[in-house]
Formats: C-alpha cells, structure tokens, sequence
C-alpha cells in the first residue's frame, strides 16, 4: 500500500531469460511475526518490495505540495547461483513527483538499474535502498532520510517518526484476494514529522510537513481476473490514521478490499471486504494518455463515509520508462459532512489499461 503497490508492479520488470536455474522465491504465509529492526530492510528471497513514501509539504510562505519517493526491488529469474557481478539478479527501481497546485504540473522523474557495484541496491537489516544519487536511509533512531535530484525538482527531506508502527491486515500480514498466497508482508508508518528543502529552478526553498510510508513485500501475484486497484493513506487531523484499498475486477466490480482505521487513542479497527466501497464522484481525463481516473471518490469504511478531493487533476505519472505502468497518484484532502479531517494520498491503477480494453 502502500497497498498492494503497483499491482505488484515490479514483477512486470522480472527478466525472462532462460536460465537453468531460476532462483526459489520464499512465499507470504499467514502468522509469520514482522520481526524489528532487521523488517526494515530488505528481502531478496522475495520477488517485489517497496518503500514508499508521500506526504504534504508547505512553504515557508504557505504554498502547499504533495510529494511522492518511491524504491522498488524486483528478484528477476536469472539464477541466483549466477557469480557474474554482471548478472541482473535484482533491479531497483525509483519513482519521485512533485505536486503543485500552483502550476496545475505533476514534476516527476524515474530511474531504474540491476543491483551491484555500489551504484543501485537494497541493503538488509534496516532501510538503506539507493539508485545512483537518490537514496532512502533510514537511521538507527528511526528517522528516515530522503535525498534525490530529480530533472525539475530536487527532494533534501527528514522523515521522523511520531507514532508506533501501523501493522495492516493481521499483524502485517495483509490479504490482496481470497486465496491465502495473494497476500504481502506490509506496515506503514503514519505522522512522520517532515522538514528539509525542496528546489525548484536551482532554489532550495525550507518546506515542514507530514508524510506517510509505506513497505510491502511479496511474492505472489494478483487474482487473473485483477485490472488495478485504488488505495487511500491519509494522516487524520486529530492524530488518526487510515488505509484502504480495493483491488478491481476487469469488469469494474471490487474483487477484494481492505481498511484499517487507527484511532487518536491508538485503537485499531480493521474492515472486512464487504465492509469497504469506492465510490467515483468526479472523473478526469489525460490529455496525454486518455487515461479517465475517478479523481474525487466517496469512501465508505463500515459505518463511516468520507470523501476524498485532489489537491489538483492532473497528477498522473507515467513509469513506462520503468515500471511499464501509468497511474495516478496523488495529494488528497478527507473530508467528512464538509470538513477537512486528514490529508493524504490516493493512487489509482489500471484506468490505462481498463480504457483501452
């Protein structure tokens, strides 16, 4: 999430070459206890991994952005056993984007290499993920740094964490269809308490904010019949947090569908499939892609509704220089009777996809 990120996007990346021996992937299973710090970093033995970090940033004179970081790791079929330092055992890949009410732009850029030789990894043990000059750590105190040029906009960011821990699903083990292997390992860290530099045209400019990461990792895929999914994270004015997403059939209906709710006490409730709705309100379409995204949606987590609003349309980015993907991902108000109560991010997948069928 950062739910189900990506519709597992990574494995789209995977090299088919044909090797002897393709490596063994280890599987998701229900009870595994998420074990820290060592959770923090890396699982090679995993086909797909991401950390993902969004969250709203506000200028010293007011101006309010969203921004969005995000590595993957991707265990492609070469065999693991290969010893060439050559050998594309794993790719990293990176997504990075700018929202900008003022200008109506999504600023974004992508980057993506094979593992090795200093250049592009994911470390184990704690959060250390790097591609070239982008790079995530994550320090022994917990907070996390983020640091990346990217072609129109530049990220100097420290994420500090304020809040335990949100385990999704039961105990990080998070469910993505009926069958007990269409699941990740995932937790999010809600509240992160965001200070640094954003440079926009060679002028570093001090931003404060809060941001939201998420980390997933899994193996399996999703249901045949799956085109895409929406997902939610949003941090709650009062000091709550929610998750929700719906994994969609190709013919539009929900397949599966998630939400965890904590409160500002630090209860949490968890919601059950039937017990979530996305309901479209306003719709946008690409200029570039002919994309059509459901922008503005009415959520319904139990006897709970809210209503998520853009802080601007046009916040599609287009990965298929990486990922092969474009999607829309971006900073969102919650409202409930009319009254901002949180600010986060939704991300819409497979509108591409689904248009074009």
């Amino acid at each position: 999430m950062t739910g189900i990120r990506r519709c597992f996007i990574a494995l789209l990346l995977a090299a088919h070459a044909a090797h002897a021996a393709p490596p063994q992937l280890a599987g998701v299973v229900p009870g595994r206890q998420l074990q820290f710090p060592a959770d923090f970093g890396a699982h090679p033995a995993f086909r797909t991994e991401w950390w993902y970090a969004t969250g709203w940033l506000e200028t010293a004179d007011g101006q309010a952005l969203g921004f969005q970081v995000t590595f993957f790791r991707s265990a492609t079929d070469h065999d693991a056993a290969n010893p060439s330092s050559f050998a594309p055992k794993q790719l990293i890949i990176a997504h990075a984007a700018l929202s900008d009410a003022r200008t109506g732009r999504l600023l974004h850029d992508q980057k993506s290499a094979r593992a090795g030789f200093g250049h592009a990894y994911a470390r184990e043990g704690n959060t250390d993920v790097r591609l070239g000059q982008w790079r995530l750590v994550r320090g022994e105190d917990g907070r996390y740094t983020a640091s990346l040029a990217a072609r129109e906009f530049g990220l100097e960011l420290s994420l500090a964490p304020t809040q335990p821990l949100l385990l999704q699903g039961k105990d990080g083990y998070s469910q993505k269809g009926p069958l007990p292997d269409q699941a990740s390992y995932y937790y999010s860290e809600p509240h992160l308490r965001v200070s640094g530099t954003v440079t926009r045209d060679g002028k570093p400019l001090a931003v404060t904010g809060s941001a939201w990461l998420d980390h997933e990792w899994s193996t399996s895929v999703l249901d045949p019949s799956a085109a895409g999914w929406d997902w939610t994270g949003v941090n709650l004015d009062d000091g709550g947090a929610l998750m929700a997403f719906r994994i969609r059939g190709k013919d539009g209906s929900t397949l599966w569908a998630h939400a965890s709710l904590r409160g500002a006490d630090g209860s949490v409730r968890q919601f059950a499939p039937h017990q979530v709705e996305f309901l479209p309100q306003r719709r946008w379409r690409s200029a570039r892609t002919g994309a059509i995204y459901p922008v503005a949606m009415r959520l319904r987590t139990g006897e709970l509704a809210w209503e998520l609003l853009p802080l601007q349309d046009d916040q599609e980015l287009d990965s298929r220089q990486s990922t092969g993907a474009v999607y829309w991902e971006g900073a969102v108000t919650l409202q409930r009777d009319g009254a901002r109560v949180g600010r986060g991010y939704l991300e819409l997948t497979g509108y591409l996809k689904a248009m074009k069928l």
